[in-house]
């Protein structure tokens, strides 16, 4: 298979895929197998796999679509500029996020891992277990494991899936805390609300109702966990595990 045919089995695949296709993924689409599963042919490398790829890159620019590489692989995707004109497509203006799921999304983004103690900590107010949910099945943040302390809480952190969502390859590229802000004041919940709205049409957004009480309909009360008068920025610059709230997570 010469370089050309390549190029275009790997085009057909990443504007054909679902989802993003990993590097390992794509050296299938050249793998020959026998009945038995065995392969026949060296088929083509990662080295090779990664030229082609930025070589159809290069053949896509200018256009309005893109090749890019994210948390879990790559995909085609629509450039930002071209955002106004597919949205004519679909008129609808997406819901806010409330800013208690801000807030708590930005710290785990920013501190991971985290504890729901350590949420508390920094916010200063009670965590809405509703909260926690509707980001677990969103799939933006997963239990990484469990801090060594009494109770053993839940250590929480993103995911690929929201790497994806806001088109990123890595947390490093998340918009600086230098230039967002030390901690998840209102400039780095700005940034990563204005992220997540550029690419809103790949990540739903979550409702304003999301602090709703499922079962009653009431909004669920945001309690301090500790002396209003504590400066926030200074618990929020000692970052997670440096105290004793623990112990008041949930057990897993």
């Amino acid at each position: 298979m010469n370089t050309d045919e390549a190029k275009r089995v790997l085009e057909t695949a990443l504007l054909c895929a679902r989802e993003p296709l990993t590097i390992h993924g794509m050296k299938k689409l050249f793998a020959e197998v026998d009945a038995h599963g065995r392969q026949l042919n060296a088929g083509v490398g990662s080295d090779t796999i990664k030229i082609l790829l930025e070589e159809l890159r290069q053949d896509w620019q200018g256009r309005g679509i893109e090749i890019v590489s994210l948390a879990s692989g790559w995909r085609f995707q629509s450039r930002p500029e071209m955002k106004p004109y597919l949205e004519r497509l679909a008129p609808e203006k997406p819901p806010k996020y409330s800013r208690a799921t801000l807030e708590t999304l930005a710290i785990i983004a920013y501190r991971q891992p985290v504890t729901r103690g350590d949420i508390e900590e920094i916010r200063g107010v009670a965590v809405n277990s509703q909260t926690i949910k509707l980001l677990e099945d969103r799939g933006w943040i997963d239990v990484l494991g469990h801090r060594e302390v009494v109770g053993r809480p839940a250590l929480l952190g993103t995911t690929k899936a929201f790497l994806d969502d806001l088109g990123l390859a890595s947390l490093s590229q998340l918009p600086p805390l230098q230039a967002a802000g030390d901690g998840p004041d209102s400039r780095s919940l700005e940034a990563l609300e204005a992220a997540l709205n550029e690419n809103f049409d790949r990540a739903p957004a979550l409702a304003d109702a999301d602090e709703t009480d499922t079962e009653t309909g009431a909004m669920a009360p945001e309690v301090p966990t500790f002396d209003p008068n504590l400066d926030h920025e200074s618990a929020a610059a000692a970052g997670p595990g440096q105290h004793n709230k623990d112990t008041n997570d949930e057990p897993n």
